[in-house]
């Protein structure tokens, strides 16, 4: 298990998207910032939290072209009711392979439940990452305020 860093390309993932379909990661991000979440599972209220904060900031994110995609082992209709109760309009992939996706990206496994620990990066338009946040546990997260102000600023100096 190989932790992502800073300029490392995001490997080749496909999420499968409840109603049926697919999005492959980073591609469906290609030309965009791309901001991808992993979350521990619908039970997790930190997890609802983070996710309720990148909806509420959309608007921002979008003032910036990033774009969000979320994550977890959680099955397709636990997904579905996670997508209606919290109102998210971007993408939530749903039956992650934790062991693969964590082997894929460094991203933490709970051995107990088998789901994957809360993990975010960031992506710049080619797909490379910008910033990779690893947590164990329940709490240690990105935050979509940070995620804007780090690509205000990217872009501001890309100039």
């Amino acid at each position: 298990m190989t932790q992502l860093k800073p300029g490392d390309t995001f490997p080749a993932l496909s999420v499968g998207l409840t109603g049926g379909g697919t999005l492959q990661l980073p591609d469906a991000l290609n030309g965009h910032f791309g901001v991808v979440l992993f979350f521990r599972s619908e039970f997790c209220p930190y997890c609802k939290a983070q996710l309720r904060a990148f909806e509420r900031a959309h608007d921002s994110l979008a003032e910036v072209d990033a774009q969000v995609v979320a994550l977890s082992v959680d099955d397709e209709a636990t997904t579905r009711g996670l997508i209606e109760k919290l109102h998210l309009r971007f993408p939530v992939g749903h039956s992650a392979d934790a062991p693969a996706i964590a082997a894929a990206t460094g991203a933490f496994v709970n051995e107990q439940r088998g789901h994957l620990e809360s993990t975010g990066f960031v992506l710049d338009p080619t797909g490379a990452v910008i910033v990779s946040v690893y947590s164990s546990s329940a709490i240690g997260r990105l935050v979509p305020e940070d995620v804007v102000g780090l690509l205000r600023y990217v872009r501001q100096h890309a100039a």
